[in-house]
C-alpha cells in the first residue's frame, strides 16, 4: 500500500481551481501526488477561449472587462478562464485601484515551444527525405 503525499482532494466546492486542477500521479514505490506546472500550461492552452485571451494579452495588458468584451460569455466565465491561465503561470495579475489588469508571461510557453520543435524536426526530416526521393525519381 503506497503513501499519498500532498494535500487531500477537497470535497467542498469553495474553490473552482480545486475542482478543475489535475494532479500528476507518479509511482516510484510510493504513490506521490504532484502539481505539474508543465501540464498546467498544456491544459491551460487546450481551450480556444484561453488561447484567444493569450492572443489579446500579447497585444497589450488588459482588464477583465476589456477581455470579457471580446467574448460572448459572462464576465465570471472569463474570470474563471483567466484564473486557469494565472494558475499555470501564463499571466500575471496586477491591481490598479478597483481594476485587475492581466499581463502575458510568454516565457511560460517554453514547454509548448519545445514540444512543437520536436515535431518540426520530425516533419523537416520527412519532407527532406520526400524531396530527395522526388528529385531522384525525376532524374530517372
Amino acid at each position: 500500500m503506497g503513501i499519498l503525499e500532498g494535500p487531500a482532494p477537497s470535497r467542498t466546492t469553495s474553490s473552482t481551481s480545486d475542482l478543475t486542477r489535475k494532479c500528476l500521479l507518479t509511482y516510484n514505490g510510493n504513490m506521490v501526488v504532484t502539481l505539474d506546472r508543465e501540464q498546467d500550461v498544456f491544459g491551460a492552452i487546450s481551450h480556444p477561449a484561453r488561447r484567444r485571451m493569450l492572443d489579446l494579452l500579447l497585444e497589450a495588458d488588459r482588464s477583465v472587462n476589456t477581455i470579457a468584451g471580446q467574448f460572448q460569455m459572462s464576465r465570471p466565465a472569463v474570470s474563471q478562464h483567466l484564473r486557469i491561465l494565472l494558475d499555470a503561470g501564463l499571466v500575471t495579475e496586477e491591481r490598479h485601484g478597483r481594476e485587475r489588469r492581466y499581463h502575458l508571461v510568454p516565457q511560460r510557453l517554453g514547454p509548448v515551444r519545445e514540444w512543437i520543435a520536436h515535431y518540426e524536426r520530425f516533419w523537416d526530416d520527412r519532407l527532406q527525405r520526400l524531396q530527395k526521393l522526388l528529385s531522384k525519381r525525376s532524374k530517372e
